[in-house]
Parts: C-alpha cells; structure tokens; sequence
C-alpha cells in the first residue's frame, strides 16, 4: 500500500512532464485563429484561413510526441480517432490528410519558408531566433 501511495503523486503529475504544443505560422500572415478555427483545419473541414488565403496544414509523424499531444488538446481525439477520421475520409474520397515531417525543425523550416503553412511544434523549441508568428499554445 505504502509503494502505491509513493507513485500516485508520480502518476498524478505525469502530464505535467509534457511541453505545451504551439501553433506557428510564417510572421507576415496576419490571421488570428481561435481552438476551433485551428481544429477545422487540421481536420480538413476548412482549407482557408479566416482573411480567404490557402491555408496548408503541416502534421508532424504520426510517432511524435508533438502529435500525440497535438491531437489530444487541440483536436480532441486520440491518435487512433484521428487515424480512423482520416481512414474514412480517405476511402471515400472526401479528403486528404495533411502532409507529415519529421520533427519540430521540420516544421520550423517549412513555416518559416512559407506564409501558406501553419504547424505545431513543442513550445520549448521555440526561441527568439526562430522566424515564426505564435497563433496559440494548448
């Protein structure tokens, strides 16, 4: 009893260990968007930003911490939901997922280099040398 009593705490605080994920774009895009405007668009069902300009969204692989997260607190649904929407989507021609890149540096680039993009990274990657405009942070 006395050994769970010692992890409780532990377990308790585990999602505290987890950076806080943050939605990035290019600096010279001048949209705000709320949770739900950046949901619409990672989930396919927006492909503009609020002014009318293409909106690109750019996940990070699916064994990503960031994606998990990302999912999790600014989508709410969990990797297998959000695999399953886009199976669905995807059989029957109603939609794409968006592209995938490797990591948090990845998605810097590519945002950085196009005002079309929005991501999300770890908000510890973040630093006043990086070349992005912050829209939220779950």
């Amino acid at each position: 009893m006395k050994l769970k009593l010692c992890f409780l705490p532990l377990i308790c605080c585990s999602h505290f260990t987890f950076a806080d994920i943050t939605v990035i774009v290019h600096p010279s895009n001048s949209n705000a968007m709320d949770a739900s405007s950046i949901s619409r668009l990672f989930l396919g069902k927006s492909k503009k930003f609020p002014d009318g300009s293409i909106a690109i969204p750019l996940n990070q692989i699916e064994a990503s911490s960031a994606t998990a997260q990302f999912n999790s607190k600014a989508l709410r649904k969990s990797s297998s939901q959000i695999k399953a929407y886009w199976s669905k989507l995807v059989f029957t021609g109603k939609g794409s997922p968006p592209k995938s890149v490797e990591n948090n540096a990845a998605v810097l680039d590519l945002v950085s280099s196009n005002p079309n993009i929005i991501g999300y990274v770890e908000s510890n990657v973040l630093t006043d040398k990086v070349k992005v405009k912050v829209l939220k942070t779950f």
